[in-house]
């Protein structure tokens, strides 16, 4: 094969390299993370969901925690959802064979690592068939954010069809906002609004 030849079949080459071996995942997920960097993808600002005006008053912390979803921590330990009845908690369904799940997984880790946990809870749900795959990504890529297996099927409002979807619920439970497929999580615009939806909780 000449130098021609050769020329004419590197980008099929290439392209074969990346759709048909472990690269595909992060090459993809890099090509649409610099797509979020565009700004083009951005997820709803949650808000929080008003009672209705002849719902009664009732204290915080004395309604009945809307959300049971049992999980299994990365160590196999239980846990569920409703454990964190009081804080504004982001839910959110990743796979690490999915590349928009990957590409918006360092934006997720940045506005981690600014909340406060005392009042932002992270849960984010692999849905890895092989869990050993997920935590060697995981450890990969440093990410220190908590992450949990489902322990049963999953109900509404997470049984998204597509991922990655991500669900904000508010610290009653209630759902603050969602969105489904990639966004850029970590913009001042997104953390105030967790912000205030967690202060609402303690007016």
């Amino acid at each position: 094969m000449n130098r021609k030849n050769l020329l004419q079949w590197l980008p099929l080459a290439l392209f074969a390299l990346v759709l048909f071996t472990p690269l595909r995942t992060p090459v993809l997920g890099a090509l649409q993370r610099g797509l979020l960097a565009t700004g083009l993808w951005k997820p709803d600002v949650p808000v929080a969901t008003p009672a209705p005006a002849d719902a009664p008053i009732v204290p915080t912390g004395g309604a009945a925690y809307p959300r049971n979803l049992p999980l299994l921590t990365l160590d196999g330990k239980h846990a569920n959802l409703s454990d964190l009845k009081g804080k504004v908690v982001f839910v959110n369904l990743w796979a690490s064979w999915c590349p928009p799940c990957v590409a918006e997984m360092p934006g997720i880790h940045a506005l981690y690592k600014k909340m406060d946990p005392k009042k932002v809870a992270f849960v984010m749900i692999s849905l890895d068939e092989n869990p050993a795959k997920a935590q060697a990504m995981l450890k990969r890529q440093g990410y220190t954010f908590p992450v949990y297996f489902p322990a049963g099927p999953l109900v509404p409002p997470f049984d998204s069809n597509s991922i990655p979807s991500t669900v904000i619920l508010d610290p009653d439970g209630q759902v603050a906002a969602r969105h489904d497929g990639m966004a850029e999580y970590d913009t001042p615009e997104f953390k105030a609004a967790l912000d205030n939806l967690a202060a609402g909780s303690h007016k």
